[in-house]
Parts: C-alpha cells; structure tokens; sequence
C-alpha cells in the first residue's frame, strides 16, 4: 500500500502545482487516486468511502497558505485523516492491576500468535522491566507448546509447562495460580486457533477469558490477509470485548490494507506491528508514524530508535578517536558491519527513509549489496587478530589461506583489501584537513572496484 499510494499522491502534487486553491475539481482527482491505492491495498469498502468522504469534508475550500500548493495540503489532509482511521496516537498495554496482569492472545491459525506472545513478553521484560510468565493453551496443534518453550526463552520470559492431554481452562488456571505463587508481574496466555472461525473455536476462547479475566485481550492479525483480515475481526469482536490489535508481518509484501481495516471494524486500537522475525521485532505502533510510512514519508523517528538501540556508543566513540588519530583498521570494520547487522543491515535501514531517499538508494541494488557486505564479513573473519590490525602483513600465501577460509577467489580479498587501502586513505586526509578536497575526489569512486561503498552502482 505504502509505495502505490504515495506514488500515486506525489504524480498528483506535480500535476496540481501552481493552483491556488483547492477546488471540488482537483479534491475528486485526488479522492481518486486515494480510493484506487486504497481499494488495490486491499482495504475494505466501507473503510474506502468513509475515508473518502472525510478526507472530501475536510479538503472542499480550504485555503492554501505558505509556501504549499494544493496537492502538498491535499497529503496533509490524507496524512491526518490515515492517522485518524488507524487511531491517532500510541496506545500501550494498561497493566494497572493487581499483579499478575493477564495478556489473553487470540487469532486465526498462522496469524502469528506464539511469535507475538514471546514479542511482547520480550518487549514486557526489556521496555518496562518486568517479570513475565507465558502459557500455551493450545492443545491441538502438533508441537505448538514446544515452540512457545523455545520463543519464550529467546525473549527471557518463564515458561509455564502444559500437555495436549490437559483441558485448555485447567491448563490456564494452573499457570495463573503459578505466576501468584512466584510473583509474577504479567502472565501471557497463547490460545489456539484455527485454519478459519468455528463456533468450537469461539466457545473455548470465551470459557478461559471467563475464567482468566484479562485485563487485555489482544487480537493477532496477518497484515497480508486483506479482506480475510475483516471478517476475522468482525467474528473475534463479536465473540470477545477486545482491548487491542496486533498486526504481523508488517514488514512483507503485504498490500496493508489490514492496518486500515481491522482498527475501523473492531474499534480496537492497534497496540503493536511486527515488522521483523526477531525476537525484538515488534514496534508500539505509532499511527501519526505508520501514516507517514504509508505515504512515502519515512520514519525517521524509528530509523534513530534503531540506531540508538544497535549502536553500542562507547565503541562508537572509540572509533571516533581512532579515526582522528589515524588509527582504523579492518578490526574496526568488522564491528561496522556487525552494529549494521544489528539495525536490520541495509534493507532494514532504506525501509525507514523517505521514498524519493529510498528509490534512490534502491536503485543501488540492496541485494547485491547486502551480499557483498556479508561476503566482507566473511573474509575478515577468516583473518586472524594480528592481520585485521595489521592488513600490510596479508602477501600471496596468507591471501590464499583467507580465500579458502572464507569461501572465495583470492581476487575477492585483494578487491576488500584495496578498498580498504582507500578507506584509510580517506581517513588520513580528513583527519589532515583535506576532506573537501577527498569530496572532490569522490567523484571518481564506485563500484566494488572503484572503492565505492560495496552495490552501489558507479557514478
């Protein structure tokens, strides 16, 4: 949905440049735009024409000031109105109770529930410092207890022990006893789902949320199920009081028609989106934020988050002094890449910049360069300590012997070793003032043979 839209928004704020106002001429072409991108997002009718027709209410005879024309005010009235439908703000979960608070999962088969039980009890334990005990009380999927035992402790939550044999409420009951017994702050409760809604289904998530009385009740959504997306929600709403949603695999293909949808059908905010398989994959989900994504806009506030999250500052600073100091040598290369790693290496990063940023940089070919980076990896691990701190030791035979380690030619290491050469190079001249000078240089490098950074195509 993301790039549909704002692709279709900005070929509008081109075509509108130059009017002076917003008329009921250029509002319907831009309604359009917004109800096709919308429609071919997957995003349910009614969603479509009350979005529509609020965005319509809003635009007719507003004046346009400053220095906007009107298809940038037009984006701003869709930017506001995006936020709205989504629900405006951050909605966190409200643990204010007696403890143990109690998380009660719900959703479809395949939604993501387990995963998205071992997120937030992650996210319990890192973010607000908590003690976190999970259960699953899914009895009929083969191997659905052992995997919560595995996430759960990937997350450094506790795991509660249950078996297929056990009835669903007793396995439930159990655990809630357990988590007072030990004092623990929140028990998240896994239950089961199905390949699609059944009363059976229905029915045993109303008996344990009448037996646990939850202080949240959060429904598990695929993002990439579009339409599905309502009709489960709609069912799940009418089976249980839902307190929240949270949106997976935000992060795929997936046409984000869901995101839209399943606020506006189940009146429950949106409390998390899972935007990575990582066990710290999981954002609060901000709508003013997730608007701007949509809209081509970027997420700058969440490309800082991750960096400040990866980025170990002290090393950081080392660096820093090393480089003044002339000092940089393949040691501190590697531990670039691995911080970059950390941040969800380079695609993760272009996936946070605004669209015109991240088409260009697209353009370089992010495969190929997330390949050659681990190919670097690759080679500098296969170095030993004395030779990453000291690359003028590396002749003929310790090429070889890195090439085998690593898995590649040995005109792959002379390639990294060269390109490093003129990264040191660069280095030097900056710290010796001459960094305008190494700018105009610049101009010259690309490629993986001209000393560029690793995919990008020359200049």
């Amino acid at each position: 949905m993301a790039s549909t839209l704002s692709d279709r928004l900005s070929r509008l704020v081109k075509t509108m440049r130059g009017q002076a106002r917003i008329t009921e001429g250029n509002v319907q072409d831009m309604l359009r735009e917004v109800r096709m991108a919308l429609l071919e997002a997957d995003v349910a009718l009614p969603v479509v024409r009350d979005f529509v027709a609020r965005v319509k209410e809003k635009a007719l005879g507003q004046e346009v000031t400053g220095s906007l024309n009107p298809g940038q005010a037009l984006v701003g009235i869709v930017h506001k109105e995006l936020a709205a439908t989504m629900g405006e703000g951050v909605a966190d979960l409200d643990l204010a109770t007696q403890p143990p608070a109690v998380i009660l999962m719900a959703g479809l088969q395949g939604s993501g529930k387990t995963t998205s039980t071992a997120k937030i009890a992650h996210h319990l334990i890192q973010r607000r410092k908590k003690k976190v005990l999970t259960v699953s009380a899914d009895v009929y999927r083969p191997a659905a207890i052992e995997q919560l035992k595995t996430v759960s402790a990937q997350a450094g939550a506790q795991w509660f022990p249950s078996t297929p044999e056990q009835k669903p409420r007793e396995i439930a009951l159990a655990a809630l006893d357990h988590a007072r017994r030990h004092y623990f702050d929140v028990l998240i409760v896994d239950t089961a789902g199905r390949l699609g809604i059944d009363e059976a289904l229905m029915a045993e998530i109303r008996e344990l949320h009448a037996a646990l009385s939850p202080v949240e009740t959060l429904f598990v959504v695929d993002a990439m199920q579009g339409q599905d997306a309502v009709n489960t929600a709609r069912a799940f709403k009418e089976a249980l009081p839902l307190t929240g949603v949270v949106l997976t695999k935000l992060d795929g293909d997936a046409r984000g028609g869901a995101a839209l949808s399943v606020r506006q059908v189940t009146g429950a905010p949106i409390k998390f989106a899972g935007v990575s398989e990582k066990i710290d994959g999981l954002e609060v989900f901000d709508a003013e934020r997730h608007a701007g994504r949509v809209l081509g806009m970027g997420d700058i506030v969440a490309l800082v988050e991750e960096v400040q999250k990866g980025v170990d500052l002290k090393a950081a600073q080392q660096l820093a002094e090393k480089v003044k100091s002339g000092g940089f040598d393949l040691e501190d290369f590697l531990l670039q890449i691995s911080q970059m790693k950390k941040m969800g290496g380079l695609s993760g990063l272009v996936d946070k910049l605004p669209s015109q940023l991240a088409s260009k940089a697209q353009g370089a070919d992010m495969d190929r360069a997330e390949r050659d980076v681990r190919r670097m990896e690759g080679i500098i691990r296969s170095m030993t300590p004395l030779e990453r701190r000291k690359p003028e030791l590396i002749k003929a035979s310790r090429k070889r012997r890195i090439a085998s380690g690593a898995g590649v030619q040995v005109q792959e290491v002379n390639r990294l070793l060269n390109q490093f050469g003129q990264m040191q190079g660069m280095m030097k001249k900056m710290k010796g003032g001459g960094l305008m000078k190494m700018m105009r240089r610049m101009g010259g490098l690309g490629g993986l043979g001209g000393g560029g950074f690793p995919g990008m195509p020359p200049r």
